[in-house]
């Protein structure tokens, strides 16, 4: 792991195992609210994750205990600084718009609420602490979830409890959410992070643009026909076979060894 980061980093970005990144959101203080430094700086991180061919997985947290995330921070809100919480790149919080093509996962550890909730459902993958809860509080400050849980939080549940929850910015524990497939998994407090880990070191085992390419479709699967998932099904295999790892894996398997996979 990197060295430690610096106290007052209000964001940081460090390889917490090999092949995965670790983002985490520091300002517990303010139950890790988004401002315009961490957008910006998100945004930052994003690209260069994105942008970094070792990375092949990275997990988003906040730090404290207490909160995930939870949203815009309402004093930039209520002071006209709403829009500098959104980048052009990637939306709101530099992140929930952002052309990503790795994996991402959210360790919630906590509220994960208004805009820390659109975050984590940005995220392809939720693992919850016991003690976590999900909300879209927005229509109680006369705001809405326009960071796309308006729009992806039905995608997820039933149309009538995710319309409820819009609704009335009532919560949702983990233990339920869970039941209802919102979420992955549910650990113990004290586990939430490296549960996080542990899952995206599952992932990483496999070929890495073999879960991209996946991924990729299984994103889109809610937006396009059948006819042209079809079609970019094939485009995304011809891709595959003409990379490294598409021969590595049937000459590892003949060897009965572990593949080595280079990512390319």
């Amino acid at each position: 792991m990197n060295a430690p980061v610096a106290a007052n980093a209000p964001v940081t970005m460090e390889i917490a195992r090999e092949h995965i990144a670790l983002v985490t959101l520091r300002r517990p203080e303010a139950r890790n609210a988004i401002n315009a430094v961490v957008a910006k700086e998100m945004d930052r991180i994003v690209a260069a994750i994105e942008a970094d061919p070792n990375i092949w997985a990275a997990v988003i947290t906040g730090a404290g205990g207490k909160a995930f995330c939870s949203g815009a921070d309402l004093k930039e809100v209520s002071a006209g600084g709403m829009p500098a919480l959104w980048t052009d790149a990637g939306g709101f919080a530099g992140f929930v718009n952002a052309k990503r093509d790795k994996v991402w996962i959210a360790a919630v550890d906590g509220l994960a609420v208004a805009g820390g909730f659109e975050v984590a459902l940005a995220c392809d993958f939720i693992i919850a602490s016991e003690d976590a809860q999900f909300a879209l509080p927005e229509v109680l400050r006369g705001l809405l979830a326009a960071a796309g849980g308006a729009y992806r939080l039905p995608r997820r549940l039933p149309r009538a409890l995710a319309f409820e929850l819009i609704a009335t910015g009532a919560r949702l524990g983990a233990a339920r959410a869970l039941t209802l497939n919102l979420i992955n998994r549910v650990v113990p407090k004290e586990q939430t992070l490296q549960s996080a880990l542990d899952f995206a070191e599952t992932i990483c085992v496999n070929a890495p643009l073999a879960v991209r390419e996946s991924l990729r479709l299984a994103r889109r699967a809610f937006d396009l026909e059948d006819a042209e998932l079809s079609a970019q099904s094939l485009e995304a295999q011809e891709r595959i076979m003409l990379t490294a790892d598409f021969a590595e894996g049937p000459r590892a398997f003949i060897e009965k060894r572990p593949p080595s996979w280079q990512g390319r």
